[in-house]
């Protein structure tokens, strides 16, 4: 009978979650997905089998018990699958939407190697959204206070996801954003369409209730520097996660054109200053006609879009390589092409063309082909010499990835830095620098909500363990040692 049960299961497909209309939501900032319903989500647990080792959780880098809480779902207990996943990620309803579970958690479940994986991030979604939306948010129980104070530089999903952990174990918290809107890169740089605010916005009240302070519109290694924390303030321990925010550019003549931008930029004005919303909001943002964004990553694709929602008729994803070598998800790239994107794929900015006013104008483009492979393992992509074009357009956007900004990590000449200038750690996420944690894309580079919320996690971890667990025994733990 059991083993008929489980044939059932397998034989149910992967449910469908309903979605605005492409010719509708390309012209508002409406979120696309829906949501599942109940019944829906009822039906989509019933697919999974509960692997007596699953895969899945190892997918995960926060390893949040997926087969439990997807059981709770089956048995209707929706509250209980939201809290049994905040046992181990602080962002259940942001997670769902934002992170790419095709190569992580639904990327390991066995089903998928037969058929399509359980919908993981869905669910996760739906049970983090029933609890919000029904007000059965409850704040749990924190451990005694010990007395000690962390300061985190940053609110973006790592900073969110180290607070949150250390709060529960009884420190003191103090969240520095430079911005005046916490989040991080949830609010400046991924789009309403994709991560309504409120979410953002319920998931940092949560927080506060817990007991978080928040600094907003300050900016640490200017008035007050990380040294500043540690000695006039008397903060135990400092998180960085202020992300990697420092705009890449293609470096070809024209860059310095009106109607230029980075994605930084174009994104900061459209998400966090609300553009879109004008006049309700005063923030001016270049609505071109002819739209070009260079680059095939999701920065690239939330920038497409958000184009397209200001009124382009026209908007062209530039991508050097081919479209299986997209970084991008597979879903964003699928919504982009529903929603009317031109790609534009082999193809390379060799200069930006101006008039006499000094606006864009064109993009002279070089055709490419995939040579042999390079670093990244992916086929190098090569120039065809004599293929030039010009591509009409009246606003480029360059969303080729970010480096590391080095407002911060320039004031703290004590901390050990890689050659690309992203924070060096140790396995626990400490600095060379004592008392002083990183993580998130500060350290690795562009990563994924779910991979900087990691490093929050372990960072808590190891910053319980020195200032409680250690504190009276100074034995154990030593700091690391980084050489040269």
């Amino acid at each position: 009978m059991i083993e008929m049960e489980l044939k059932e299961r397998m034989q149910i497909p992967r449910q469908k979650m309903p979605e605005q209309p492409p010719h509708a939501r390309a012209r508002n900032f409406n979120e696309v997905p829906l949501g599942f319903s109940p019944e829906t989500a009822v039906m989509e647990a019933n697919r999974c089998i509960q692997c007596k080792k699953p895969q899945c959780v190892k997918g995960c880098p926060v390893a949040v018990q997926i087969p439990e809480f997807i059981l709770l779902i089956r048995e209707g207990q929706y509250t209980a699958a939201a809290r049994k996943i905040k046992e181990t990620n602080a962002l259940p309803a942001i997670c769902g939407r934002v992170c790419p579970q095709e190569v992580q958690c639904e990327g390991n479940c066995v089903l998928g190697k037969r058929g399509e994986p359980v919908a993981i991030g869905r669910l996760e979604r739906f049970c983090a959204d029933y609890e919000r939306e029904e007000g059965k948010i409850q704040i749990p129980k924190k451990d005694p206070p010990t007395g000690k104070k962390v300061a985190v530089i940053g609110s973006g999903p790592s900073g969110l996801t180290v607070t949150g952990d250390l709060l529960l174990r009884g420190h003191d918290v103090t969240i520095f954003e430079a911005l005046h809107k916490p989040g991080g890169v949830l609010v400046y740089g991924i789009p309403e369409f994709r991560l309504p605010k409120s979410i953002v916005d319920a998931e940092v009240d949560y927080l506060i209730k817990l007991g978080a302070k928040l600094e907003l519109n300050s900016v640490i290694g200017t008035a007050i520097t990380a040294d500043d924390l540690l000695t006039e303030y008397c903060y135990d321990a400092i998180y960085i996660g202020v992300g990697a925010g420092l705009p890449k550019f293609l470096r070809v003549d024209g860059e310095n054109l009106c109607g230029v931008y980075s994605a930084n930029e174009y994104l900061t004005r459209a998400n966090l200053m609300k553009s879109y919303l004008h006049p309700r909001f005063d923030t001016p943002i270049m609505k071109g006609r002819n739209v070009a964004v260079v680059g095939g990553g999701n920065v690239a694709m939330d920038c497409l879009r958000t184009a397209m929602r200001l009124g382009a008729e026209r908007v062209y994803c530039v991508y050097r390589r081919a479209m299986e070598q997209m970084p991008a998800r597979n879903e964003e790239i699928h919504h982009a092409e529903e929603e009317g994107i031109e790609f534009h794929l082999l193809r390379n900015p060799v200069r930006l063309i101006g008039d006499e006013s000094g606006w864009v104008r064109g993009m002279e483009v070089i055709k490419m082909e995939l040579g042999e492979p390079d670093e990244s393992g992916r086929r190098r992509p090569v120039p065809l010499e004599g293929s030039e074009y010009i591509l009409d357009v009246d606003t480029v956007i360059v969303g080729i990835g970010a480096d590391a900004n080095p407002l911060l990590t320039s004031t703290m000449p004590d901390l050990k830095l890689n050659k690309w200038g992203y924070i060096e750690v140790d396995e626990f996420g400490r600095t060379s620098k004592e008392n002083v944690w990183a993580g998130g894309d500060i350290v690795t580079g562009a990563a994924t909500v779910i991979e900087a919320a990691g490093a929050g996690k372990l960072a808590a971890d190891s910053i319980h363990n020195h200032l409680f667990i250690n504190h009276h025994m100074r034995q154990g733990m030593q700091w690391p040692k980084f050489t040269d």
